[in-house]
């Protein structure tokens, strides 16, 4: 499972015209989905996204999580994550799921996150041509992969 976590001073997702998701402070969350991914990835990564220190303390040092600063949070599916660009010039997307096993681990990652975070997690339409807009703030965008734990 890979994800990008971007610090945004403001996101939204809006899906046929109509917004789906719209936070203020906090991080918006893109997730890639793929066959060998289990609870313990899903476990692990909402762990790590929760109680990552990325936002600013009051000496405008990186100490406080997203918790911390009373943050929001807004996850996207994302299976573009998965594109190898090994050959040729056109990505593919063979490592990333299928729906059928994609969406359950979504919803699983999305309910896991709400767990950890200890309030409502905005989302995103799986599969749906969403429009996302972010302000991202620093920048600050940090890719995790757990099948690479650095």
């Amino acid at each position: 499972m890979k994800v990008v976590v971007q610090r945004v001073s403001e996101a939204s997702v809006t899906v046929d015209g109509q917004k789906t998701a719209d936070i203020k402070k906090g991080l918006l969350v893109l997730v890639g989905i793929e066959d060998a991914d289990t609870q313990e990835d899903i476990d692990w990564l909402t762990g790590k996204i929760i109680k990552m220190r990325i936002f600013g303390d009051e000496n405008d040092i990186m100490n406080c999580s997203v918790q911390d600063v009373d943050g929001e949070i807004i996850v996207v599916s994302q299976f573009t994550l998965h594109a190898s660009t090994k050959k040729g010039n056109r990505p593919s997307y063979i490592k990333a799921s299928k729906p059928e096993f994609a969406i359950p681990m979504y919803e699983n990652f999305v309910k896991a996150l709400e767990k950890e975070f200890g309030k409502k997690v905005q989302t995103g339409i799986f599969g749906a041509d969403m429009k996302v807009s972010i302000l991202n703030d620093g920048p600050v965008t940090i890719v995790i992969d757990s099948k690479n734990k650095e």
